[in-house]
């Protein structure tokens, strides 16, 4: 069955290029209405202007789509805020979120001011909380919602040099397993994107990645999936290439270990402890603890 949008309204963030553009363009080439969202700073977060979200909108409308622009920074809850009320006076509803705005300021930890840590967290992870708690009554009234929060590899995986980064592309994991289980039974399904393309974004890797394969182009075919009416929710969907593989956050059956020597059974028993023969994925977080507590209870016979 054909993905479609027909009716459907969509923010975008951070959509005045790159990825964001190109999930904004698909959104509304399949019927989306979509409210495109981009500060219009550089790539560390100074400066801004609505001017590249002005041209993705008149590249939407020029196709006959309907879209309308937003400069707001999604660090500032007030702008955010009126950024929904502005998609609601117009459109009525607010079906999808898109959460990709995003900025990188890389250096090795040892060299990273605090300050250029907490900017980069307070865009990634605070930036899509501001903008999903701005919609999250409106998609619980509605019975229908549609999230995806944009980490990556780095989060999931680490990175040289991305401390912050790859810190708040990982919180962002958390939060979608949460608002998950919160938003099911308003049918809010939250998910992960983990995308590979080239943009602004990864330009200073660009002499080290085939650039031709790595189009956005190439991501946003797993993005449309994640928003559809038919999506999953609960999942970490990585995408680069054309290629579309799954991330799981997993937990191994373990041993338990007790006693004086519990440390020195932990050391010794650790690849015990690291067999991944019968991990699980768990529904959510208390699974730990009924693993834990059904080893304890063995143990007492």
């Amino acid at each position: 069955m054909a993905i479609e949008f027909e009716g459907r309204v969509a923010i975008v963030t951070g959509a005045g290029g790159g990825l964001g553009r190109e999930h904004a363009l698909a959104l509304a080439k399949r019927g989306a209405k979509v409210v495109v969202n981009d500060l219009g700073g550089a790539r560390d977060g100074s400066g801004g202007s609505a001017t590249a979200a002005e041209s993705v909108v008149a590249e939407i409308r020029a196709a006959g789509g309907e879209a309308i622009a937003n400069a707001a920074s999604v660090t500032d809850a007030t702008a955010v805020d009126a950024m929904v009320q502005a998609a609601m006076a117009q459109w009525g509803r607010v079906d999808i979120l898109v959460n990709n705005a995003g900025v990188l300021r890389d250096k090795t930890f040892a060299k990273m001011e605090l300050e250029d840590f907490r900017f980069v967290v307070d865009v990634h992870l605070m930036g899509a909380v501001n903008c999903t708690k701005a919609v999250w009554d409106i998609m619980r009234d509605a019975n229908y919602g549609r999230i995806v929060m944009t980490t990556s590899s780095s989060g999931l995986y680490g990175n040289f040099g991305q401390s912050n980064y790859g810190a708040a592309k990982m919180a962002l994991v958390g939060l979608m397993q949460t608002l998950s289980i919160e938003g099911a039974k308003n049918d809010i399904r939250v998910n992960c994107l983990a995308p590979t393309a080239h943009t602004r974004m990864t330009e200073d890797l660009g002499a080290r990645l085939p650039l031709d394969l790595l189009g956005p182009d190439t991501v946003s075919p797993g993005l449309l999936y994640l928003v559809s009416e038919d999506a999953p929710s609960r999942c970490i969907l990585t995408a680069g290439a054309g290629g579309f593989e799954r991330a799981y956050v997993t937990l191994t059956q373990g041993i338990r270990a007790v006693g004086d020597d519990a440390p020195e059974q932990v050391a010794a028993r650790f690849a015990e402890i690291s067999d991944r023969a019968g991990e699980i994925v768990p529904e959510m977080g208390a699974a730990q603890g009924m693993i834990e507590l059904t080893k304890a209870q063995q143990a007492r016979g």
